[in-house]
């Protein structure tokens, strides 16, 4: 006796199951479960990035490790390095090994590396294990994006990527508030155990719910009664010649100034205000007025970017995160700081929240993950160089505004970048996916 599989049976994947990589019609429970979880591991992600900005100064002044605000700043950019490595091999992976592997792979790293920063015993151990975690931080982001990417309906793909980076500030606006009772109270490490969350529940969830969307590369997708071709194989190279070289160029290119003016401000604005003659709670509150307006930046630009295209979007994103800190440079009253402060949230990361989402529709499935790596992997460089940078100007008596300055030109840089990547893709537009095509 044959037996029909219900509705329900085929809306629900089995976790680690091969799915499809075009966007389903609907949006099942089970994908709509599977975009929480990736959503909380980013909020993680975020946590992890900015914790180091809240808890710089005690690393500095309470350990007795001799940082001084140049080596600091080395320091801090250790994670960003290893971001740079997780980005480029993880969105390699997850096209050939598969998203949901590659997703609680990275969790598992940066989460067990993340918690053992809170024992480290000198500055040298600690800045090893922020690289360890920044490879699992790194790969996470493309490999969830690339994974949502094919989960959600094509018509919302832009916007659901766009929102799913929304968890990067809200993580940062976490540690920030956790940060003014805790380290007080506790001393620094506490903030790096908060990592045992999403050990102990964020990834048994994944295990859960994560489905698997696209096979190694070489494998033949099943269909009844079909021929269907071998999965195109994945890689650097075919983003590197026609028709992506150009655009792929300008979109990694982009993404290393706005992380460089994002992470930037989210590893040296607690220090900056303090030495402006803040005390350490509200010089966290001037860091949660910059990762909330960048919340609020990955809710608008979400619509935004729908209703006008990511590209057009992000070019005035970028412009507003710079006039921003210009106006930082000024020294204006507290009031108009916060103001600005939450204006560079919007802008900076709304600008990077866009930037994903244009790469995300603008590459076929087979190079999605690989092209998200390729343009996070070559930005880390911007977030490298953002702590060091900073640590660099302070050390050579240039000033707090010296910050500020450096991070608006790099955000009239990317708005500058991405009118060229507008123009290009105008000119050259490949293989639609979806809708939004840049």
């Amino acid at each position: 006796m044959n037996h029909t599989p219900s509705a329900a049976a085929t809306e629900r994947p089995t976790p680690g199951a091969v799915l499809p990589p075009a966007s389903p019609p609907r949006f099942p429970k089970q994908s709509a479960m599977a975009v929480l979880v990736c959503w909380l591991l980013v909020v993680f992600d975020g946590y992890d990035l900015i914790v180091y900005g809240t808890v710089q100064s005690a690393l500095i002044n309470d350990t007795g490790w001799g940082l001084t605000k140049a080596t600091a700043g080395t320091v801090g950019s250790m994670a960003f390095a290893g971001m740079m490595i997780g980005a480029v091999f993880a969105g390699r992976m997850a096209d050939t090994w598969g998203r949901r592997k590659t997703i609680i792979g990275c969790a598992v790293l940066f989460s067990v590396f993340t918690i053992l920063c809170a024992f480290a015993p000198n500055a040298y151990v600690f800045g090893t294990l922020r690289l360890l975690a920044g490879i699992g931080l790194g790969g996470l982001v493309p490999s969830a994006n690339a994974l949502v990417a094919e989960l959600v309906p094509a018509k919302w793909r832009s916007t659901v990527a766009t929102l799913m980076m929304s968890g990067v500030p809200i993580g940062g606006s976490l540690a920030a508030l956790a940060g003014i009772p805790l380290i007080p109270a506790f001393g620094w490490p506490v903030m790096f155990l908060v990592a045992v969350l999403a050990l102990a529940v964020v990834i048994p969830l994944g295990l859960r719910y994560l489905p698997e969307t696209l096979p190694p590369a070489g494998v033949t997708r099943p269909a009844a009664g079909t021929t269907t071709p071998t999965t195109p194989r994945a890689g650097f190279g075919s983003l590197l010649r026609a028709p992506y070289l150009g655009v792929s160029v300008l979109y990694a290119v982009a993404t290393l100034v706005t992380l460089f003016a994002w992470y930037g401000l989210g590893t040296w604005l607690p220090n900056l205000m303090q030495l402006a003659g803040y005390n350490l709670g509200s010089a966290l509150t001037f860091a949660l007025a910059l990762n909330l307006g960048a919340v609020v930046g990955s809710v608008a630009t979400a619509w935004a970017g729908t209703r006008f295209g990511p590209v057009p979007t992000a070019v005035a994103a970028a412009a507003v995160a710079a006039l921003a800190l210009l106006v930082l440079v000024a020294g204006p009253p507290v009031t108009v700081v916060y103001l600005m402060l939450v204006l560079a949230g919007v802008g900076t990361h709304g600008t990077q929240c866009l930037i994903i989402a244009a790469v995300a529709s603008h590459y076929p499935a087979h190079l999605r993950g690989t092209a998200l790596g390729w343009a996070l992997g070559v930005g880390r460089i911007g977030a490298v160089a953002a702590p060091q940078a900073g640590g660099l100007l302070l050390a050579a008596g240039l000033g707090v505004s010296s910050n500020f300055l450096a991070f608006a030109g790099a955000a009239a840089v990317a708005a500058l970048l991405l009118v060229a990547v507008g123009a290009k893709t105008i000119r050259t537009t490949p293989t639609p996916v979806g809708v939004n095509n840049v």
